[in-house]
């Protein structure tokens, strides 16, 4: 049974809100952010005292001779319709990560496996590619260096739309793949590596920087096979001289460089701050699904069986030609729920 206190204090913020927003008081920004966020969460609250209501009417009916068996048969259906709204409500009652609705920074690095690791880090790229597409979200490559043979040594893209980081947050980790390399001329099936990081965009009140602790340097932008060749110190590299984060920039114009550097500064320093919240926050983060612990081995993809496997829930599909092709709803529905599952555990005890 969920806390009637609870949703008469949510309905009455909200309602706060809406006078609030209706006279042009305040922040209308943050005071939109929090009407908004809290809307879905009145609608779930308002359908259930409307359950809760006809639950009442229904029962106050068995007393009439006339209508007790009518009100038998709506009791029915309003009692198995019940738990299907408690659970919904307690689903829109879970604490929220202030960054799902934000777009997200997704890099990609080789791991261990050498030119194989590097060709799956781009097949990776192009799975997330092709999973933006399907839902509809922007794909933005801010920075990317290949290898001779075409794969990918790092790309860092960003990504944006509705509701990114809450959907991509969970790929954060270290995504193992089992396949014949196209260079192995005896068959042998290999195993080798790729990280994936899934960072929310920092805004620009989330970071402010100094700039006494920045060093930023410019040099001649190149790449593999020629690519980004200039002839003009167009590359930026800043480095955060407190924490030791470096990042670069190759495009060809330099102030675009400085802007996209900045910007993956700022959402690299937010991610840091965020996992020190975090771990504050539980000692034993690893057993949480979505902590973002890189250097976790979450997903197995197994070209020779057509197998994924999400080593955090248990979860197997025998459809990896559909997976690396962006078909990944299917894994990322289920990541969700399992944490939705694990949040509900905890406030529950």
């Amino acid at each position: 049974m969920v806390p009637l206190d609870r949703l008469n204090e949510i309905r009455a913020r909200f309602e706060f809100l809406e006078a609030s927003m209706a006279e042009g008081g305040g922040d209308l920004a943050r005071l939109g952010r929090e009407y908004a966020e809290l809307r879905p969460v009145v609608e779930q609250i308002d359908t259930y005292r409307a359950l809760l209501g006809d639950i009442a009417e229904a029962e106050a009916m068995l007393s009439d001779p006339e209508m007790r068996a009518l009100a038998e048969e709506e009791l029915a259906d309003l009692r198995t319709r019940l738990p299907e709204v408690e659970h919904a409500l307690q689903l829109a009652l879970l604490p929220r990560d202030a960054a799902d609705a934000r777009p997200a920074l997704i890099e990609i690095r080789p791991g261990t496996g050498g030119d194989e690791a590097a060709l799956f880090a781009g097949d990776l790229l192009r799975m997330y590619q092709r999973y933006t597409e399907a839902k509809g979200w922007r794909f933005e490559i801010l920075e990317q260096a290949l290898t001779e043979l075409g794969g990918v040594k790092e790309v860092v893209a960003r990504v944006s739309g509705q509701n990114v980081f809450a959907r991509l947050k969970f790929e954060s980790g270290v995504h193992r793949v089992q396949r014949v390399p196209e260079t192995e001329s005896g068959g042998r099936i290999h195993t080798s590596a790729a990280t994936v990081a899934v960072l929310p965009e920092a805004e620009d009140v989330d970071v402010v920087i100094d700039p006494n602790d920045l060093r930023i340097d410019t040099m001649r932008a190149s790449g593999a096979g020629g690519q980004h060749v200039n002839t003009t110190d167009s590359a930026v590299r800043i480095t955060h001289l407190p924490s030791g984060i470096v990042v670069t920039s190759s495009e060809k114009s330099q102030h675009q460089n400085r802007e996209i550097a900045m910007r993956v500064l700022k959402t690299r320093l937010y991610d840091m701050e965020r996992q020190r919240a975090d771990a504050a926050r539980a000692a034993d983060r690893k057993a949480q699904v979505g902590t973002g612990d890189r250097s976790e081995r979450i997903r197995t993809y197994n070209f020779p069986q057509g197998r994924m496997t999400d080593h955090r829930i248990g979860l197997t599909l025998y459809k990896l030609d559909q997976v690396m092709a962006g078909d990944l709803d299917e894994v990322i529905d289920a990541l969700i729920s399992d944490h939705q599952a694990r949040l509900m555990a905890e406030m529950e005890r």
